[in-house]
């Protein structure tokens, strides 16, 4: 290792080991695996942290089998990729197969007719090594004219369903960015999943989310959390190589206020949150799990109050 690869670990190890959960946790007591959490009514139990994909996208071959096998040692059985992820799913497939039988892997198409969604799936199975998925979603269900297309006559459910029957699929979900369509999908189809936006910001600026939790509740429909440490927009006049370039948008302050964002998302009745796909938060929110507490009230009223005024990454707005 080159001296200053070397200096930039021991800076990121450092900057980890100053989170409130490490100080206060015993350096001579093992950190315990990270817990799993039900997924909703179907039986299965998930870390309450995932790997996302995105952390092995441009990665070497050798990067990702080992960050891969760490998380697998750390307690993660839960997995998700995506097409769209660049070289995550060739990336993933190899480093995840000595693990497979005792993982949970989520997919995802954002074909939204049934031929385009045969075709990403089993592209997908060849890139992963392996013969089917846990989880088969709709990615990114942002518009009702996405929904309409895909539970309609020759529409991507199609190919959902019919997979489940030949294997290839165990469960079916979507990922969303509207409250609106999210509502609208789980009311039209008994989903097993949703994979959505919970965060602190989103909830408290932009009223964003929790109409999605409450309903999916009800439903029983497994709960699954994306951007729990994350904060707002880049500004405007940003270079577009910005400093978090697996990061669209700017991800809150390593390590302490990020891990507070973590801790308030998995405060709420859900399943497992997806951590940014930057290997640093993504060290970061397996230390917090593995010491998992829940926010005290004044950690809590620190973290509204910092995200007060702050602009949401989107807005409930957008849900058109």
């Amino acid at each position: 290792m080159e001296r200053r690869d070397f200096l930039k670990q021991a800076a990121i190890t450092a900057a980890v080991a100053s989170t409130p959960q490490m100080r206060a946790a015993d350096a001579k007591t093992p950190a315990q695996p990270i817990a799993r959490r039900p997924l909703g009514k179907t039986g299965e139990q998930l870390s309450m942290i995932g790997f996302g994909g995105i952390v092995v996208k441009d990665e070497e071959p050798s990067a990702a089998v080992n960050i891969v096998a760490e998380a697998v040692d750390r307690g993660i059985n839960y997995f998700d990729v995506a097409p769209s992820y660049g070289n995550a799913q060739a990336r993933l497939g190899p480093a995840l197969k000595p693990y497979r039988n005792r993982s949970f892997l989520a997919c995802k198409t954002d074909g939204r007719m049934k031929d385009d969604a045969r075709a990403d799936l089993e592209n997908s199975l060849r890139l992963l090594e392996t013969d089917h998925v846990d989880l088969y979603q709709f990615h990114a269900l942002t518009k009702m004219t996405d929904l309409d297309k895909v539970l309609g006559p020759g529409g991507a459910m199609e190919t959902f369903e019919a997979a489940k029957k030949e294997g290839k699929i165990r469960y079916i979900g979507f990922s969303v960015h509207s409250v609106e369509t999210a509502l609208a999908a789980l009311d039209r189809y008994p989903f097993d999943t949703v994979l959505f936006p919970l965060n602190w910001v989103l909830v408290t600026q932009a009223n964003f989310g929790m109409q999605i939790l409450d309903r999916a509740r009800e439903k029983q429909v497994g709960i699954l959390c994306l951007k729990s440490m994350a904060k707002t927009v880049w500004p405007a006049d940003a270079r577009r190589e910005h400093p978090e370039p697996k990061c669209w948008y700017q991800p809150a302050g390593f390590p302490d206020e990020a891990s507070l964002g973590l801790r308030w998302t998995l405060g709420h009745a859900i399943t497992a949150a997806i951590p940014p796909g930057d290997e640093r938060y993504f060290r970061l929110a397996m230390d917090v799990a593995q010491n998992y507490k829940p926010l005290e009230p004044h950690e809590e009223e620190a973290l509204l109050r910092g995200g007060k005024g702050v602009e949401p990454f989107f807005h409930l707005g957008n849900d058109v």
